[in-house]
């Protein structure tokens, strides 16, 4: 069964599977889920059985994946009678997976909000059991956000500070249109359906502040120090001076500085690597800025420059490349 939260013992609270991906990669943080013990997010199972009874991760630690990340049961996990995660919830459009379990492969828990500042957590006191966990045992702090769940709760959070959450909502559930014009996303002041909410690159003139997204035509990698992303759909524009409209490439930039202070710089370096060396469709995901016409030098002649849409990446905590077979 895939679960959409788990209690993690050492934090004590109550997390998603995209709060521990997003604890794993930040090397700000001692945090290695592998190390951790999540327990069942019902507080009556929970507190029935003794520390040891434990539920698994599935692409906790993998920094690409199709798969959509949950939380899991083990082979010898127990839960009370009456528990709603006592046994396999049966899904018509679910298949067998490696491990047995019946997996639609979609996001079924969707945030209605995207916080713009991330989750604190404060790992619990515990006595170190030896030099080597003491820096385990110091308090796991991240940006304060005022919103922040109490560990009572039993299902996913309406509210996440992980980008990668609504995206994957978005993904996994593409196929099913009337499910994402009903279910709402705020971010910041606005707030639209999740349809509406994720703008395809080609019509981000029709309005600002969206989250965009766009399949890749070519990265350019700048010696492994900045990158620039190049979508396959060009923007339609017609300006002032022009009798219709006409196409215009659209692309964003990674600088340097942005890269290298990046909490999550190994993880980051790792995804887009991979993504420059894969012969895969590959899709970007953004938000924070909005790419707008600009003139730029050009390659071969810089003193005939070329129009484009482009954007300088602002926070890569908004920001993915992932594959997503559902939207090719």
């Amino acid at each position: 069964m895939k679960f959409d939260l788990a209690y993690c013992l050492s934090l004590d609270d109550k997390l998603s599977i995209y709060d521990v991906r997003d604890l794993n990669f930040d090397e700000t943080v001692a945090f290695d889920s592998a190390k951790e013990h999540f327990q069942c997010p019902n507080d009556a199972c929970r507190s029935a059985f003794e520390i040891c009874n434990e539920l698994g991760t599935f692409n906790a630690k993998n920094v690409n994946y199709v798969r959509t990340p949950h939380f899991k049961n083990l082979p010898t996990t127990q839960h009370v009678a009456g528990c709603p995660y006592v046994s396999l919830k049966a899904s018509a459009l679910g298949v067998e997976t490696a491990d047995g379990e019946a997996d639609d492969g979609r996001e079924e828990h969707f945030p209605s909000e995207l916080l713009l500042t991330r989750r604190e957590y404060v790992r619990k006191p515990v006595v170190p059991a030896g030099a080597a966990d003491v820096l385990r045992d110091e308090p796991v702090r991240v940006a304060t956000d005022t919103g922040k769940e109490s560990a009572s709760r039993e299902s996913a959070p309406d509210k996440t500070s992980v980008f990668a959450h609504p995206v994957e909502c978005f993904v996994s559930n593409f196929a099913d249109k009337e499910l994402l014009k009903r279910m709402p996303l705020k971010v910041g002041e606005h707030t639209a359906p999740y349809s509406s909410f994720f703008k395809k690159i080609e019509y981000l003139t029709d309005n600002k502040g969206l989250i965009y997204w766009g399949r890749i035509k070519k990265i350019e990698d700048f010696h492994s120090a900045s990158f620039r992303i190049d979508f396959e759909d060009k923007v339609w524009f017609k300006k002032p001076e022009d009798s219709k409209k006409k196409p215009y490439p659209v692309s964003v930039y990674l600088n340097k500085k942005l890269i290298d202070n990046y909490r999550k710089r190994k993880a980051f370096l790792e995804e887009i690597k991979h993504a420059v060396d894969s012969d895969k469709a590959l899709f970007c995901f953004f938000y924070g800025v909005t790419p707008e016409l600009k003139q730029v030098p050009g390659k071969k002649n810089p003193e005939k420059p070329f129009e484009v849409f482009n954007a300088n990446i602002e926070n890569l905590d908004h920001f993915i490349i992932r594959e997503a077979p559902g939207l090719e």
